[in-house]
């Protein structure tokens, strides 16, 4: 039983010399890489929630402009709108304008007209005149026969005025 104890005892020293000796060379530079490891990972992960907080700045400044963009897009339309309505009217306002100049023009050339025609008329009853106090002229007429004469004149020259 002595060999079995002095064995134990050997190997249990052993195991403990070999525990010291891994412990010094294979634990410490393991452990400390695995610190290393995990703080790269951890600054790793830091970056790219910082990264992440930097992009969603960035996002939101963009949606920010992009949003001013829109609302200078509509203004800018709505502008271009007014300034339509503006034209269409003032272009509305130079048609009717225009109209009314036609319509001044077109008047007063129908009443050149009808003062040329009232002066037609009046040449042309003269003449009528002068035709009837020619035939009239021409044979003895009585005082009757001179007031039935007029009488007709004056109806044919009112009946003559009254179509034109």
């Amino acid at each position: 039983m002595l060999d079995f104890s002095v064995t134990l005892i050997i190997t249990i020293i052993n195991i403990a010399i070999l525990y010291f000796v891994l412990r010094k060379i294979l634990f410490k530079p393991i452990t400390k890489f695995m610190a290393d490891r995990a703080k790269r990972v951890q600054d790793t992960i830091d970056q790219a929630r910082q990264e992440k907080n930097s992009a969603q700045k960035l996002l939101a400044e963009y949606q920010h402009k992009l949003q001013n963009a829109s609302d200078e897009a509509d203004e800018i339309i709505k502008a271009a709108r007014r300034n339509a309505e503006l034209e269409a009217a003032k272009i509305i306002a130079q048609g009717k304008a225009e109209a009314e100049a036609l319509h001044e023009t077109v008047r007063k050339q129908a009443e050149t007209e009808r003062q040329a025609m009232h002066a037609r008329f009046r040449l042309e009853a003269a003449a009528l005149v002068m035709a009837a106090s020619t035939r009239l002229v021409q044979r003895e007429i009585s005082g009757d026969d001179n007031r039935r004469y007029a009488n007709m004149l004056l109806e044919e020259l009112s009946a003559h005025k009254g179509k034109n």
